[in-house]
């Protein structure tokens, strides 16, 4: 038996760990008594909201954390610093063999820095994304994250070109030497959300009831609701802020929110699940944005507390655009073939704006609307958005769910992870 222990703490890092735990589980049932993988989970507490975290749990069928450290919110050094000290204790007791972190949040970095200096090998899934912006706290953690981790899995092509320019290349061989501190490997496995997404998508459509709660079906002639034909909702935009880059500068989210409201004043409902962090600003500064809204009349800025994933991918799945400055939503706009603009100057998901399917603006009211006239005059062929012919070629516009030649893998991203791992500790 080998022992993992699997470091989480926020949203995307639950959907993430998912996957790569049902393919775990997979592995142990496939392998029966001869090699087992035993996982130990750590929730350091970074997202501690129950609509941000608990849901998760329960929507995903992720075990229950074994650990849950109760870090909470605070200064990046602060939380970072505490969960280093309360991850360390939790290693010193386990003695795992490998530690796998996911992403580029504090918990990540804390994570890879607590098994370096207990000298115990530590696998980075999600690396080789690249900002180029020091100014980001994800883009640190990263750097510290790919630095540090002895296994980097990388989910795109660019992602492991992004490591050779920084001089972080395998020197592994698995039959010449055990996996240890002192060498590395580097493995585009493909994206972990790319499987979560032909996973969950269908399992979205049978459970969530998100569009009806949100009254956005349209009633057939029966009187009732279709909650899953297609044609049958109204078109909505579907937005997600939290990045600190734009929640703690107060005219950026001005900017942003002028831009929602411009867009609802177009005719469009705005469904904006608020971020705990979001909310706390807006507020604080005195916005007219501050109250939940879930029911409204048509073509308003509606508020909903956050959601579960679930609920989330129904929403992004029958959005007629999203507007988001999550990387994770990004990619999942890709994935589900829905035009995204972004609320930044940069993204790591370099392929979902070559792709034509994602356009960066910034907090920029003006360009957010020059966006938003592209694709309100989308006829739905071809890319929303525009890209180049070169760029256009080298990135396969197949269907989601037709699990060939993506950017982003196959699908099979958590089942290269879990038997690379196999691998290189049995």
């Amino acid at each position: 038996m080998i022992k993992v222990v699997t470091i989480v703490g926020a949203r995307p890092q639950f959907i993430k760990a998912a996957t790569v735990s049902r393919a775990i589980a997979r592995f142990n049932q496939n392998t029966g008594q001869q090699k087992q993988i035993h996982e130990v989970i750590v929730h350091t507490g970074q997202h501690y909201d129950a609509n941000m975290s608990r849901i998760f749990f329960e929507e995903l069928q992720i075990p229950a954390p074994d650990y849950n450290l109760g870090i909470g919110s605070g200064g990046h050094g602060l939380q970072t610093g505490r969960m280093l000290g309360a991850i360390e204790e939790v290693l010193l007791k386990e003695k795992p063999q490998v530690v796998i972190t996911y992403g580029d949040t504090n918990s990540t970095a804390a994570g890879v820095l607590a098994a370096v200096k207990l000298h115990i090998p530590s696998a980075h899934i999600e690396a080789g994304l690249r900002s180029y912006n020091r100014r980001m706290p994800e883009e640190i953690n990263r750097l510290i994250a790919d630095e540090l981790s002895n296994i980097l899995f990388c989910p795109t092509q660019t992602a492991v070109s992004n490591l050779e320019k920084e001089g972080i290349v395998s020197n592994y061989a698995a039959e010449l030497c055990e996996l240890d501190l002192d060498h590395r490997l580097v493995r585009n496995a493909g994206d972990v959300m790319y499987d979560s997404i032909l996973f969950n998508k269908a399992l979205a459509e049978e459970k969530s009831d998100i569009l009806g709660q949100l009254n956005l079906l349209i009633d057939n002639a029966a009187g009732g609701s279709q909650k899953n034909q297609p044609g049958n909702v109204k078109p909505y935009f579907l937005a997600t802020v939290h990045r600190a880059e734009n929640t703690d500068e107060l005219d950026k989210l001005q900017s942003i929110f002028d831009a929602f409201q411009q867009i609802a004043d177009a005719g469009y409902d705005v469904i904006l699940p608020m971020h705990p962090r979001t909310r706390a600003r807006i507020k604080a500064a005195g916005f007219p944005f501050d109250r939940l809204n879930p029911v409204e009349k048509r073509g308003s800025l509606r508020l909903i507390a956050p959601i579960g994933y679930l609920d989330m991918i129904r929403l992004e799945s029958q959005a007629k655009a999203i507007l988001t400055d999550s990387g994770g939503v990004q990619k999942e706009a890709f994935l589900l073939r829905i035009p995204c603009i972004t609320l930044r100057e940069e993204t790591e998901w370099v392929e979902t704006v070559a792709s034509g399917w994602n356009i960066l603006t910034g907090c920029d009211a003006d360009k957010i609307g020059q966006a938003f006239s592209r694709i309100s005059r989308w006829n739905g062929t071809g890319q929303p958005l525009g890209c180049a012919d070169a760029q256009r070629r080298k990135t396969n516009q197949s269907a989601p769910g037709a699990a060939i030649g993506t950017p982003y893998g196959t699908g099979a991203a958590a089942t290269t992870i879990v038997d690379t791992l196999a691998a290189s500790f049995f």
